[in-house]
């Protein structure tokens, strides 16, 4: 019996021997496993310098001046890191309830979740932390596809994640995965996903926003909640996240029940570089950045070039979100009436060559021919393909199908089938917007509109395109004329025929500008001929000063292109840009001083150091007085000229063109606005810039071809086509009280010595002039 005992001692003696053999080989082979990792047995890993500095894609961001983000530079991927600071609560204890109740008590590897694993293979939930997960996202990569690269990753995964815990704090872990994670659809870290799913920051996040974005981390692919790929399971995917923050406390039941049967509220904002807000502006400055990286000058400490796709810069720009927002508004709400009348007045039985007019069937055909063979299409087939020219005409009228641009309720777009070239001529029916908006004393760019939309009409018209100005040229004879000869806007003129011989100033013709009405006879002041655009005055004008002296003016405001010394020069025969326009206007807003445009104020890298800053280019061009001088001259065009409908009401009432295309009068200001407009021969362009204090605004609207207009100039004139974008841009400016738009008096010089105030010069009995009747539409040639 004492035998069997002793027996019994010595077995239960053998156990626990090896229990420990097993435990201590246990805690070795972990240690050899870590340590095999960390020697770089199992693959390379990450040393301390770059668990410090991971290497990720950061896009560059455009921030606006009120601090708004306007788009971003990237290729693959979308992310802007945020900081722990910048996460709501509720997201935080959405990803912890969700995938890591255990977070903060762990060192990086979960035990218990660990052993659970191991016993239940996994059926009752995965042992992966945050940690873990970040390790993968950062530094190991997809599972891999077989048993024993799986085994690897996961070493690798548990190594790293201990180390990530050893050089961050848990808040600086949180961080970094919700800025990794890609949430699909170029929702690339929380930020992005926030902005394009939501339309808003991560601090404005609600709590079944959090919960639904925390949902996504199972696997985004799978649960994307766009409506036409996987809205359901990603309702049910966020509900699920709403039971673990219940069962963890971190939300009640009764929140979590009302929650869970609320639908996802979706507001799908893409940031792609053809959608959003400013697009025009951002593809300028797309260009600009690259140019800017590819100087030798500017180059990363280590001699490296700037990647703008990839290395986090912050352009900080001049444009206000709230105007771009404005001005975005005001050319859609405009233009989508204005072509709905276009498409009136030109159905076949009205315009059998639509959208052209002027033009016979040669002409067209050449037209058309032309822009075929400038075609990016043609371009592709011919030197990407190598295709043949017979090949490429013939695939031009092969039905296909395609997504075409329309203004309609439904949306801008609609899918149709139609050949490539009726295509090209579909688009040439839409008449195209352009407006630019600055500030005159800092030459801060406030809004940029190349066009109505970036997606079909890429060339901007802003900067890139030239039209014809019209009589918005007319104010640079105007003050040449103030500045040499000391004339005053109650200076008076003949109102007669005026012809200019010819070869005077190179002139190969006589020169015998008409106006608008063959009425002529008395006299006219200064201010009434601007206001009423009185081309035989303007013809005057240029014949006192001279063709060269007023080019010498607009090059000195920033016109670049080249300028023919003729006196036709006098009613706007050059070919100008939008931006050159705003930039040389701004100079009378601005008492005579000329300053470039600003569109970047600073670059920075993604660490905050300031890489490049913009210094203001300013030149004195004019005297105050003669700027002043000329601002009361342009203010005569709103008071009782071509712009008068800026201030009038009724006439709606009355005229069927205000009620088709005035869009958003009465417009209703009485604050003291200096402006002109502009018409080109045959309307095929129309102007109108408009100033006030500390605003300056240029607009054109014109077709693709000269062919594509109007007849009518009651409908073609720019009163008509660009003067209501204005009107209703500048009326929400001013409905924006924290823009500080002036309605105020432009400031009068303390020296002047020039006559402005016409009913009192009058009144003095110096001169005689007749007042014609107001909104006359112009006609330049």
């Amino acid at each position: 019996m004492a035998t069997k005992k002793k027996t019994e001692a010595l077995d239960f003696t053998k156990y626990i021997r090896w229990f420990w053999i097993m435990f201590i080989t246990g805690i070795l082979a972990v240690i050899l496993i870590f340590l095999s990792a960390s020697w770089g047995y199992f693959g390379d890993m990450p040393d301390h310098t770059i668990l410090e500095n991971p290497k990720t894609n950061l896009a560059s961001e455009i921030i606006s001046s009120d601090h708004k983000t306007l788009g971003k530079f990237y290729f693959e991927d979308n992310r802007t890191p945020i900081d722990y600071s910048e996460l709501p609560q509720h997201l935080v204890d959405a990803l912890i309830a969700t995938e890591d109740a255990r977070f903060h008590d762990h060192a990086g590897i979960d035990a218990v979740g660990t052993l659970r694993a191991f016993a239940f293979l996994g059926s009752r939930g995965g042992a992966s932390t945050i940690s873990q997960q970040l390790s993968r996202q950062l530094f190991v990569g997809k599972h891999s596809e077989n048993t024993f690269g799986r085994i690897v990753q996961k070493i690798k995964e548990w190594v790293i994640a201990i180390r990530l815990e050893q050089q961050y704090t848990k808040e600086e872990i949180i961080a970094q995965y919700f800025n990794i994670y890609d949430f699909g659809n170029n929702a690339d870290g929380i930020r992005s996903a926030a902005r394009i799913y939501f339309g808003k920051e991560p601090m404005a996040l609600n709590v079944k926003e959090s919960a639904m974005l925390v949902g996504m981390f199972k696997n985004s692919s799978l649960y994307n909640p766009r409506p036409h790929k996987n809205p359901i399971g990603v309702k049910n995917r966020r509900n699920v996240v709403l039971s673990q923050m219940e069962k963890y406390g971190y939300i009640t039941e009764t929140t979590k029940d009302s929650l869970q049967k609320t639908p996802l509220d979706l507001n799908y904002s893409p940031e792609s570089h053809r959608e959003g807000i400013a697009t025009y502006f951002r593809a300028y400055l797309q260009n600009f950045m690259k140019d800017w990286a590819a100087d030798e000058a500017n180059r990363k400490p280590d001699g490296e070039k700037y990647n703008i796709y990839r290395d986090g810069l912050k352009i900080y720009v001049t444009l206000d979100s709230r105007m771009q927002k404005y001005a975005e508004e005001a050319v859609a709400q405009h233009m989508s009436k204005l072509q709905a009348e276009f498409f009136h007045q030109n159905t076949p039985d009205r315009n059998p060559t639509a959208p052209f007019l002027d033009l016979n069937k040669k002409q067209i055909y050449n037209l058309m021919q032309r822009a075929m063979k400038r075609s990016e299409r043609w371009r592709k087939m011919k030197y990407d393909l190598k295709k043949s020219d017979k090949e490429i005409i013939a695939s031009f009228n092969e039905p296909t199908k395609m997504r075409v641009f329309a203004w309609n309720k439904k949306g801008l777009e609609f899918d149709t089938i139609m050949t490539p070239m009726d295509s090209m001529r579909y688009y040439k029916t839409f008449l195209r917007p352009a407006m630019m908006s600055m500030e005159p004393q800092t030459g801060h760019v406030k809004a940029w509109v190349g066009g109505m939309n970036y997606k079909h009409f890429q060339y901007d018209m802003v900067k890139q395109g030239k039209r014809q100005i019209g009589s918005t040229f007319k104010p640079f004879v105007y003050a040449t004329a103030i500045d040499q000869l000391h004339m005053s806007p109650c200076d008076t003129l003949p109102d007669i025929p005026y012809c200019i011989e010819k070869n005077k100033y190179g002139n190969p013709d006589e020169w015998c500008p008409k106006n608008s009405t063959p009425d002529y006879g008395g006299s006219r002041t200064l201010k009434n001929a601007l206001a009423n655009s009185v081309n035989t005055i303007t013809a005057q004008l240029i014949d006192k000063v001279g063709p060269q002296p007023v080019i010498d003016l607009a090059k000195s405001l920033g016109v670049q292109q080249d300028i023919l010394a003729v006196p036709s020069i006098a009613l706007g025969t050059p070919d100008l840009s939008v931006y050159e326009m705003v930039a040389a206007y701004s100079s009378f807003a601005n008492k005579g001083v000329y300053t470039k445009p600003v569109l970047i104020t600073r670059i920075e890298d993604k660490n905050g150091t300031i890489l490049y800053q913009v210094a203001p280019e300013t030149k004195d061009v004019l005297s105050a007085e003669t700027a002043y001088v000329t601002i009361k001259l342009m203010e005569g065009v709103t008071e009782s000229g071509s712009g008068r409908r800026l201030r009038t009401v009724g006439a709606d009432t009355y005229r069927a063109d205000y009620r088709e295309i005035m869009t958003g009068y009465p417009y209703k200001f009485d604050n003291p606005i200096a402006g002109k407009t502009g018409t080109t021969q045959n309307q095929s362009d129309g102007w109108f810039m408009g100033m006030v204090p500390n605003l300056v605004t240029g607009v054109w609207v014109g077709g693709e071809d000269r062919a594509t207009h109007f007849k009518s100039i009651t409908y073609g004139q720019g009163a008509a086509m660009a003067l209501p974008i204005w009107g209703i841009y500048m009326r929400s400016c001013y409905d924006d009280k924290n823009l500080n738009i002036s309605k105020k008096h432009f400031e009068e010089p303390e020296d002047l010595s020039i006559e402005v105030d016409c009913l009192k010069y009058l009144n003095e009995g110096k001169e005689d002039y007749i007042d014609e009747k107001v909104d006359e539409p112009e006609i330049d040639f």
